[in-house]
């Protein structure tokens, strides 16, 4: 038996519960079903509501129900809420033992765990490879033990694979410092949107303004150097004006001009205003940079295009993070379907040796990813094709509906064609229900949704119409008794009480 197999076994000889935090969601699946072998407890119902919290079981959900019958559980961001939600609370309540997870569970959570037993401290790091975990992300997986409020102390425990491991896992961890913790500002799209909202909002009005804000940050405690901090905010101030966000009147300066000595001789003057359009994006909580990507994307649509158009103009955006990323295998592929679709891009394809190359290819394989949902493609097809887990499908298609919805008001607000805004509005509720175009009629009814309205339209019940004309009997036998009343009365008919001794089914109805 290996060390984790065997602290593992110690923990449920203990009585006592743990958290086995790992590299990958793969990783945490597979230790979750190995360590399900270690027990013999049945809990059948609890693994049947694992099932049931999603419509369409997955494979992935099958899996997880089998692991929570034998008492153990894995959790990742591919759960859906209302899978982690479940995990957690039987958790706490102690009817699941052991939670192998990514360090997704490390924040913000307070569980009953005595161990936490880390099987990994390195994670893959893109180019780099596998890299050691930042102390402070230790610190936080291995402070999940023996919390307070369920044990008098707790054990976390690293598992090294080496004596050599062993020591650089102690000279690191656990007689290591932690990081400096650097403020968000110092990231340019935070900047970008908290100076757009800055002056959208009014509270910036001017330089002078500008200056005296974000020298009580933060931000610039740390900095320290200020003509290099208020050079980076004048850049960030020209970009928005550049992009049509703010207007700057009697300006003195221009962005050329961001050297400490020309600062001291001709410090910038006049005030600083949010356009219409830039207050819009403050509203609707974008990066700048990425509503600009929208508004020049949208100016090259036209009606020729196909979704596979607006899907890559969203796709390939800072919001939508991270990316499908392609792995080798995929590359021929995704590159067959760039040249297929190359001429319904809504900009220019970057070059192969620029830095953002590789994001580029990424948001096409998500471009792909959508296109498949909104052509119905099951959940188990996603999982298998784009490795898309089900909550990584929900936030995927949260993440789309906003930046959609951002289209639709920036697309309104620049009086683009009305062709492109109605385009927009039918592609956010095919996202939502994922669902192909002819559905689009039948999803106005409440209750309705990707499966019913198929099953509807499998049956040449194709519009509101044609639910009118179909009587109550056929129309239970397709969907059932008590979806077909609701249909009816939501198309104004009364249906009468059905009389003792009816089949079900078989009801009457009278119009209003």
């Amino acid at each position: 038996m290996d060390p984790l197999h065997q602290l593992a076994q110690d923990t449920l000889d203990k009585n006592k519960q743990a958290i086995v935090f790992t590299a990958s969601r793969a990783s945490a699946e597979k230790t979750a079903e190995e360590l399900s072998k270690l027990t013999t407890v049945q809990l059948i119902d609890l693994s049947q509501k694992v099932l049931k919290s999603i419509s369409s079981p997955t494979k992935q959900c099958r899996r997880l129900s089998n692991c929570i019958k034998k008492g153990m559980a894995f959790h990742h961001s591919g759960l859906t809420s209302q899978q982690k939600d479940l995990i957690e609370e039987e958790f706490k309540k102690g009817t699941i033992k052991i939670i192998c997870a990514t360090p997704t569970l490390a924040a913000g959570l307070s569980l009953p765990a005595f161990r936490v037993i880390l099987k990994s401290l390195k994670r893959y790091s893109g180019r780099r490879g596998m890299d050691w975990i930042p102390v402070l992300e230790y610190y936080q997986m291995a402070g999940r033990a023996g919390r307070p409020e369920y044990e008098s102390f707790g054990e976390a425990i690293a598992i090294a694979k080496t004596e050599a491991e062993k020591e650089q896992i102690h000279e690191r961890y656990i007689l290591g410092e932690p990081e400096e913790i650097y403020s968000k500002l110092a990231a340019e799209p935070a900047l970008r949107m908290y100076l757009l909202s800055l002056i959208s909002a009014g509270i910036i009005k001017d330089y002078e303004s500008m200056k005296n804000f974000f020298s009580q940050t933060f931000w610039a405690h740390q900095f320290k150097d200020t003509f290099k901090l208020e050079a980076i905010m004048e850049k960030i101030t020209a970009l928005l004006e550049e992009w049509g966000f703010i207007t700057l009147s009697e300006k003195t300066t221009t962005p050329s001009d961001f050297t400490p000595a020309n600062k001291i001789n001709q410090p910038p003057q006049g005030s600083i205003r949010s356009t219409l359009i830039g207050k819009r994006v403050s509203e609707l909580y974008l990066d700048p940079l990425t509503a600009r990507h929208l508004l020049d994307c949208l100016k090259n649509f036209t009606i020729e295009k196909k979704p596979f158009s607006i899907l890559q103009m969203i796709s390939n955006s800072l919001e939508m993070y991270p990316k499908l990323r392609v792995k080798v295998k995929e590359q021929d592929k995704i590159q067959e379907s760039l040249v297929e679709n190359y001429d319904l891009l809504l900009q220019e394809e970057p070059s192969a040796f620029d830095y953002e190359y590789d994001d580029f290819i990424n948001s096409i394989k998500t471009t792909l990813f959508f296109e498949a949902w909104i052509n119905e493609k099951e959940e188990d097809f996603l999982l298998e094709e784009f490795d898309v887990r089900p909550g990584e499908i929900r936030v995927k298609m949260e993440i789309a509906n906003w930046l959609l919805y951002a289209s639709h008001e920036l697309a309104k607000l620049t009086n683009l064609d009305r062709l492109l805004i109605r385009e927009i509005s039918k592609l956010r509720i095919r996202i939502k229900n994922g669902v192909k175009e002819d559905l689009l009629p039948l999803l106005k009814l409440k209750g309705i949704g990707r499966i019913r309205s198929r099953k509807l339209v499998n049956n040449n019940l194709k519009d509101l119409g044609d639910l009118k004309k179909v009587d109550i009997t056929s129309l239970s036998q397709i969907l059932g008794p008590t979806i077909a009343v609701d249909i009816k009365k939501q198309l104004g008919e009364e249906i009468k009480e059905i009389p003792k001794g009816k089949r079900k089914g078989q009801l009457s109805l009278n119009k209003y």
